[in-house]
């Protein structure tokens, strides 16, 4: 049994037929929609480029040939571990041999209220909803500076719409990466028409769609016709709070993605919380590659039960904004030293690498530079040096440029 429809519950039945399982697989979505990627949705299928078709994981037909049994629109509701029952909204509960967790996470819902105009991102139909809104035409105000806010800010722009972008972080995305990188976003924004309001929160929004007054902290009032709140997500794991499971923001694992005293229950993806075996604590990462890496693991220890591997991943995520192309491989920000390589108006690519003890990579985050990516990549593994790493893209460099904070 694999519950939830999104990329981890999907390549988690894909995986499981790779390494040859032979068993009954029954992929469960609370989704009417067959499984889609969720990454499109606040870049092209709210731009309209992409299309619901163009963004599918598994077709009833991909299912059927890899005996992946379907049941979607339906909830789970509960977990029975003594009789290894799953219990589900207007369905029979099915019986599990093995069950994967992998219910995602949800937006973190808006605190001004949820009526039409207001949206929050994260499923197909919230990104339905919010074009139609954006093709009505009027400003767009955006409560987040997030990923998710971010994307759909640009897209926003690229459809011709006002949009302001309100956070109340004085400098946008320092939690990820440090306040001089987050400046370049602010301007990245800014240069490309948004207006942007930082360090200012939202006390209330009211009016109806089309006729928004937005009230920001600061005592300001702005006009919008429609809202975006992107504030962040939480994982979906209320519905197991009687399950007996050990939930704490998110299922908790061992280093084999094991929930804790029921071994035969497994969890991947944002609603999993798993003990990392090189940073020695208990970690969640909503990232899609984590979701892929994690199943991918999950489906093995599944079918090598006498010798489970240990998911310790060296994380990876990516946005896209405007013309920028944001990668990010291990750990960033957290107030760890870090070193700027290039700069985005000099060069139009930049590399930032962070160490916590001036010697070693911790992580590092690139902004249109894929052999710069590829490096940093490659030295997490293999145990370069920040400054042999920094000789290396500084060559690549021209005229050469380096920031050092």
């Amino acid at each position: 049994m694999i519950v939830g429809s999104s990329i981890g519950g999907v390549r988690t039945a894909q995986t499981l037929r790779l390494e040859g399982y032979q068993g009954d697989i029954v992929l469960v979505g609370a989704e009417a929609e067959l499984p889609y990627d969720k990454p499109p949705l606040s870049k092209s299928v709210l731009a309209g480029t992409a299309q619901a078709s163009s963004i599918r994981l598994l077709t009833t037909t991909e299912a059927s040939e890899s005996r992946i049994q379907l049941v979607l629109g339906h909830t789970a509701t509960g977990v029975d571990i003594n009789n290894s029952l799953l219990e589900l909204t207007g369905h029979d509960p099915i019986h599990f041999d093995n069950l994967v967790i992998a219910t995602g996470a949800a937006a973190r819902p808006s605190p001004w209220g949820e009526r039409a105009g207001i949206h929050v991102l994260r499923s197909l139909d919230d990104a339905r909803r919010l074009r139609a809104s954006l093709l009505g035409g009027g400003d767009l105000v955006v409560i987040g500076a997030g990923f998710i806010g971010a994307e759909a800010a640009a897209t926003a722009r690229s459809l011709g719409l006002t949009v302001t972008v309100i956070d109340p972080q004085t400098i946008p995305m320092s939690r990820i990466f440090n306040p001089e990188i987050g400046q370049w976003f602010g301007a990245l924004h800014r240069d490309n028409g948004v207006t942007t309001i930082f360090g200012t929160g939202v006390d209330a929004i009211d009016g109806d769609q089309g006729a928004f007054s937005v009230h920001l902290t600061d005592g300001r009032v702005l006009s919008a016709a429609t809202v975006l709140v992107g504030i962040g997500a939480v994982p979906n794991d209320a519905w197991l709070s009687s399950s007996g499971l050990l939930v704490d923001n998110g299922v908790v694992l061992d280093k084999y993605c094991r929930a804790v005293r029921a071994p035969s229950i497994y969890a991947v993806g944002d609603v999993a919380r798993w003990h990392h075996p090189r940073h020695g604590e208990d970690i969640r990462i909503e990232h899609w590659t984590n979701a892929v890496e994690q199943a991918i693991c999950v489906a093995y220890n599944i079918t090598h039960p006498a010798e489970p591997r240990e998911y310790s991943p060296v994380e990876y995520v990516w946005s896209d904004q405007y013309n920028w192309k944001i990668q990010i491989v291990g750990r960033v920000g957290n107030n760890a030293k870090h070193i700027v390589i290039g700069h985005p108006e000099t060069h139009g690519r930049f590399a930032a690498l962070y160490t916590k003890d001036g010697i070693s990579l911790h992580g590092a985050a690139t902004v249109n530079w894929p052999k710069a990516l590829i490096a940093c990549r490659r030295g997490m593994g293999t145990g370069i040096t920040v400054a042999e790493l920094r000789d290396t893209l500084e060559a690549q460099l021209t005229p050469a440029a380096m920031l050092v904070t």
